[in-house]
């Protein structure tokens, strides 16, 4: 059953090296904040997993707490690549990178497997492809009934899924709405589950289509106004798009990004007060 804590305290208590997480979130209300909690308390050899893992996991990957990426596409959105991660892959810096590459059809459906607790996903989206030759964990199957071949993949089950959403209640139920992409599946697939939102409200208030996460399915819930920054939370700020672009120059060499990981997230005591230092030296950058 989900309470209400602070998002230090959920990750000293859910995230521990070593285990499995799962940051999701497409588009927008993407969970940065969770992200450099995650950093800021230098927990190491994560298995990180991410459909489309982007600036957070270059952070997470450059700060050296991951060991393995699973993952269906990486790319700074409307930039260009992750420097963090590349040197990562090609000169196992700070440390060697595992990598998983899966499409972006089987690892909605691993999720979906995972949240349904079966031991595998099938799908007909590799036939043709070359992937399979480079991701071992790509099989086939005989469909019993007839007898087409299918690939399986293994489900996604990780230790520990964050999300971050809109809003949630005293009771930890949770609403989030707009583009919304593997948040549930990843929660539902996952041990431990933390979700970090905008507002804490009396009553939550869905539209069509929108989803809610009861609180029996997640353990922490922590208020994180902005925590989404610099992607956007619907209904509450837009996308920092000067962000994203920065990020390409600040990463491409691995001393500005050390200088940077330092005086923002390590050397901040939480993500407001890193907010009031990305305000200090650029200006308004959360358009709230």
């Amino acid at each position: 059953m989900a309470h209400w804590t602070s998002l230090s305290e959920a990750v000293r208590t859910h995230i521990h090296d070593g285990d499995t997480v799962a940051l999701e979130g497409f588009t927008h209300l993407i969970p940065f904040a969770a992200g450099h909690e995650i950093i800021r308390q230098g927990i190491r050899d994560l298995s990180l997993i991410r459909m489309t893992p982007d600036v957070i996991y270059d952070q997470l990957i450059g700060a050296g707490c991951a060991r393995k990426l699973t993952f269906s596409w990486g790319g700074n959105p409307g930039v260009g690549s992750l420097h963090r991660l590349r040197d990562a892959v090609e000169q196992e810096w700070p440390h060697a990178l595992e990598l998983e590459e899966r499409s972006h059809a089987d690892l909605a459906n691993a999720y979906v497997a995972g949240a349904a607790n079966l031991p595998f996903s099938i799908m007909r989206g590799y036939s043709g492809s070359d992937l399979p030759k480079f991701n071992t964990q790509i099989r086939t199957i005989r469909c019993p009934f007839t007898g087409e071949e299918l690939a399986a993949t293994p489900a996604v089950r990780p230790d520990v899924a964050v999300i971050h959403a809109q809003k949630a209640d005293a009771k930890g139920n949770v609403l989030l709405w707009g583009i919304v992409g593997v948040q549930k599946e990843a929660v539902l697939a996952s041990k431990r589950a933390i979700v970090t939102v905008e507002e804490r409200v009396e009553n939550l208030e869905a539209a069509e289509n929108a989803c809610v996460l009861p609180g029996w399915v997640v353990d922490a819930v922590c208020l994180v106004p902005h925590g989404a920054h610099p992607s956007y939370a619907h209904g509450y700020y837009d996308r920092d798009n000067v962000f994203y672009r920065q990020w390409d120059s600040i990463s491409r060499d691995r001393e500005s990004f050390l200088a940077w990981i330092k005086h923002y997230i390590l050397e901040t005591s939480d993500f407001a007060e890193y907010e009031r230092r990305l305000m200090a030296t650029a200006g308004q950058v959360v358009n709230a």
